[in-house]
């Protein structure tokens, strides 16, 4: 298995969730865990997924998440889990 974290944040409106899960659907990425909050009209969404089936290379999923966030006025940002690990580790 091969685990990304994606990160989803901006003004709350109706079908973030919806529009990002059905792309990733689309590219074959498997959501493990997903946690979202809503504080006071901003969105903040982080998702655990499952990437070593998808019909898309890392680099072309990253960008095609970025147009998905554009689309919807989300930031969205995708990092593979060992890289995030190294980056948040104290």
């Amino acid at each position: 298995m091969k685990r990304a974290i994606i990160t989803v944040v901006g003004k709350d409106t109706v079908g973030i969730i919806a529009k990002v899960c059905t792309y990733l659907s689309g590219a074959n990425v498997n959501v493990l865990d997903i946690s979202q909050t809503i504080v006071s009209g901003f969105f903040n969404m982080m998702m655990m997924v499952d990437v070593s089936k998808s019909t898309c290379d890392f680099d072309k999923l990253s960008d095609e998440l970025d147009e998905v966030g554009k689309s919807i006025g989300c930031s969205i940002r995708i990092q593979l889990e060992d890289i995030f690990d190294m980056m948040h580790r104290i």
